[in-house]
Parts: C-alpha cells; structure tokens; sequence
C-alpha cells in the first residue's frame, strides 16, 4: 500500500462522523428538554423557599419554646443545607449540560440518557438522604414539646418507630411520584426518540 492510498484511507476514516439527528427529531428532543429544565429551576427555587421558610418558623419569637430547641433545629436546617447543596451541585451540572445542548449526534443523545439514569440515582439518593433528619426532627419534637402526661419508654419508642416507618415510605412514595411527574416522563420520551433513531 503506498502512501496515496493511506491518505485516502485515512481521510475517508474521518469522515465518517456519527450521523447527525436531523431537524424535526432534534425539534423533538428540545421539548421535554425544555420541560425537564423548566422543572428544574422551579424544584430549585422552591427548595431555597422552605429552607429560608424553616428557618424563619424555627427563629419566629415563641416564648415558650426554649433556646436548646431552637438551637437543635437550627443545627439540623444547616445540615439540610449541605445535603441539598451537595446534590444540587450535581442537578446543576446536568441542567448546564441540557441548558445548551449539542443535541446533533445520536452519540450526543445516548450520552444525555446516559445522564438521566445517573441523576435518577442521585434523585433517589437525595430523598433517601431525608431520613436521618427526620430521626432527628422526631427526636427533638419529642424531647421539647410539652405533653399534659409524659410519655414512658414505650411509648416514646413506638412513636419514633411508628412516625419513622410512615415517614419512610412517604419520602420513598414521594421521590418515585415526583421524579415520574416532572422529569420520568420527559425521559421516556427522550429514550423513544432514541429507539427511533436507531431503526
């Protein structure tokens, strides 16, 4: 083989670039991006209004309620602010990548669904990361409000356990509900532009 036909070998291996989506399926694939940035940004800001509301409610001058209270919930709401930055960060990083997509490839589109199944782990992850707080929360609650007869043991621990398993299956019932509402179904309409594209 000479040289001439290594070049042209070489130059027929270039371009053959993954085929590009063409304009009425990437019309398509903009939508339910729309739509899963949309949500986003809303999941985001409403996030930041109930932190800054739970910290307004817990510092709302009661009389009764006692410095080590307000102190504790304090504490747990900074927490909750870490976790919820940490898992935004991540959010974040998706919402950039689909806020100015290059959306021309199948590659590019098997990669984005790709993404999603990540951030679906991590949406799980994030609800489930709720449940120490909410030990906690119980505990407090528990501990500083005041009952007309105190609770023995007992009933202290059938309530923690109790609250704790409704509590669970809440958050577990709420994240599948929430993730299927505002971000599954848009997936799945991503994931049958991709079938079509494959045929």
């Amino acid at each position: 083989m000479n040289i001439d036909d290594l070049k042209n070998t070489w130059n027929d291996d270039v371009s053959e670039e993954t085929p590009e989506i063409s304009i009425e399926h990437s019309n398509k694939i903009n939508l339910p991006l729309e739509k899963i940035r949309r949500n986003m940004r809303m999941e985001f800001w409403s996030t930041v209004g109930i932190l800054i509301f739970g910290f307004l409610i817990v510092w709302i001058p009661v009389p009764e309620a006692p410095f080590k209270f307000k102190f504790y919930l304090t504490v747990l709401l900074f927490s909750m602010v870490i976790v919820v930055s940490f898992f935004f960060s991540k959010f974040f990083k998706l919402y950039k990548d689909i806020s100015s997509p290059m959306m021309k490839t199948y590659e590019s589109l098997k990669d984005l669904k790709y993404q999603f199944d990540l951030n679906k782990q991590y949406y799980l992850s994030f609800m489930l990361s709720f449940v120490p707080f909410l030990v906690c929360e119980l505990i407090i609650v528990i501990e500083f409000i005041p009952h007309p007869k105190p609770l023995n043991d007992v009933q202290v621990a059938t309530t923690i356990l109790s609250m704790l398993a409704i509590g669970l299956f809440g958050l577990f019932l709420l994240g599948k509900y929430w993730y299927r509402i505002f971000y599954g179904k848009y997936v799945s309409q991503i994931e049958s532009l991709l079938i079509d594209l494959k045929k």
